[in-house]
């Protein structure tokens, strides 16, 4: 049965809610803390999953032999996704220790751990057939996959007949060039203005920042993502704008995960088939939906509930 694997970053958030952020040499009191899976795998796949319960989607990863992996696992498949593609690794599970100010900043602090040694061995192709969906990231943060082993991935992807898609985090480097190389086997590309003009090697008009992405090798799509709007160019050089949707003051709970969301959002409008627009509306939706919680996931909905929440905005005064 065609399916959505979602493959590369599992994470375990841990967050600490804190009154405020302390300065140098001071210190600040914990006032709660709580646990949810993170990284691609989780926000993205699961958000695919809430969305649309009818599409199958495959975990793909690495967590450690110990109680984080355990959980990130367990929450995984609570949420329905199949996990006999995760492995497990001697390191410890990679975490990102979050201090949170309730309504106002974050600040992330990561372990790389047993993500950062997943890799091509790791990958198990006899589980990816033709036509399925794979979403490989996240780009500059699996030290084995940046170092030689996403292409390979992508490249035996391709021979297998899957449709790929790749997404990355927004790190101000010059390491862009890691995932440049790979573009000639991707086939989705989602990503927000910022990591489009890095890895396009251009700024300005976001139309021509698509366009170079794909001169440098994309195959099917580019979708740019930004607070404003989503913008969708295909190869034969069809260009579709949605705006995103107004929220009211207030509405915002958090912006973690939102752009996991719009991914998930755009890749279950092309694993529908839907048209262009529908997959950049869809996009935007889900983006909302992950914006009305703290979590990157708690928020998700039904498409069906989300287009219900839309509407009740539209109708607020």
């Amino acid at each position: 049965m065609r399916k959505v694997v979602t493959a590369g970053s599992i994470l375990v958030d841990k967050i600490n809610e804190i009154g405020a952020y302390p300065k140098a040499g001071e210190l600040t009191q914990i006032r709660a803390r709580s646990r949810v899976p993170g990284g691609l795998v989780s926000n993205t796949g699961c958000g695919i999953h809430i969305l649309d319960p009818g599409i199958p989607v495959a975990a793909f990863g690495a967590v450690g032999d110990d109680d984080d992996g355990r959980f990130a696992v367990a929450e995984l498949k609570r949420r329905g996704l199949d996990t006999a593609g995760v492995v497990v690794k001697a390191t410890a599970t990679s975490f990102t220790d979050v201090m949170s100010v309730p309504g106002r900043e974050r600040t992330f602090f990561t372990y790389p751990g047993a993500s950062a040694d997943w890799g091509y061995e790791d990958f198990p192709f006899d589980m990816v057939e033709e036509g399925d969906i794979v979403l490989l990231g996240y780009f500059l943060l699996l030290a084995k996959v940046d170092a030689g082993d996403g292409l390979r991935i992508l490249k035996e992807l391709k021979r297998i007949g899957a449709e790929t898609a790749i997404d990355l985090v927004s790190e101000n480097s010059n390491r862009y060039a890691l995932v440049r190389i790979c573009l000639p086997y991707v086939d989705n590309l989602v990503v927000n203005e910022i990591e489009a003009s890095r890895l396009a090697g251009v700024e300005g008009d976001l139309r021509e920042i698509a366009a170079r992405l794909f001169e440098l090798g994309v195959q099917k799509r580019v979708v740019i993502h930004m607070p404003e709007k989503g913008v969708s160019l295909l190869k034969d050089g069809t260009w579709t704008e949605v705006e995103s949707v107004a929220l009211p003051e207030g509405f915002i709970k958090g912006k973690t995960g939102a752009g996991d969301a719009f991914c998930a959002g755009c890749l279950t409008g092309i694993f529908n088939g839907l048209s262009e627009k529908e997959i950049l509306e869809l996009g935007g939706i889900a983006a909302v939906g992950a914006m009305s919680a703290p979590g990157a996931v708690e928020g998700m909905r039904s498409i069906a509930e989300l287009r219900r929440l839309v509407s009740s905005l539209s109708t607020t005064d």
